[in-house]
């Protein structure tokens, strides 16, 4: 069997020159590369002691859920704003070039409740920086954020300084 990360296709110069854009489709579409995927993220959580998992749209949906459901945890989704039908709390981050908005509903983390956020692909962290801070302010506690993929030339983890951070998978470059 291959190694998971032989079922990353890698595309040079994608979305511009100088850049290798890791394609998670390749994992997703391949039963053993998805099987895989799940299996060793699973693996990064297995000692945790946690009461909920956490994805931001839409990979973290991907790889949140089966996680969720084989360890016996409720899902709560972070969307885009304007997605959640009841009442939420919303954050605004940075995003390279502008700035986007998530939300999450907010009834959807108790306070106590222990956390563990899953995602594909850590680059710069802020995404995961801002879901931190709405689990926060409901009173959840963050024990854990797991990632498929990391790019660590993109110093995510230096944005989640002080936070468990692991990676299946770590790429030197952007």
């Amino acid at each position: 069997m291959k190694k998971l990360e032989e079922y990353v296709r890698s595309i040079p110069d994608f979305p511009e020159k100088g850049i290798i854009f890791r394609d998670v489709t390749s994992v997703l579409q391949d039963k053993d590369g998805l099987r895989m995927s799940i299996d060793q993220m699973q693996a990064l959580v297995a000692d945790e002691d946690f009461d909920i998992v956490v994805g931001p749209e839409s990979r973290g949906f991907i790889f949140g859920v089966p996680i969720a459901y084989n360890l016996n945890k409720g899902f709560v989704p972070v969307r885009k704003k304007g997605k959640l039908p009841c009442e939420t709390i919303e954050m605004e981050y940075a995003l390279e070039y502008g700035t986007a908005t998530i939300e999450i509903h907010k009834d959807a983390i108790k306070p106590g409740q222990r956390v563990v956020i899953v995602d594909d692909l850590m680059a710069t962290g802020g995404t995961i920086e801002a879901i931190i801070k709405l689990i926060e302010q409901l009173g959840g506690v963050v024990v854990k954020s797991i990632f498929l993929m990391e790019l660590e030339g993109l110093n995510g983890r230096a944005r989640l300084n002080g936070y468990n951070v692991e990676s299946v998978i770590k790429y030197e470059g952007k």
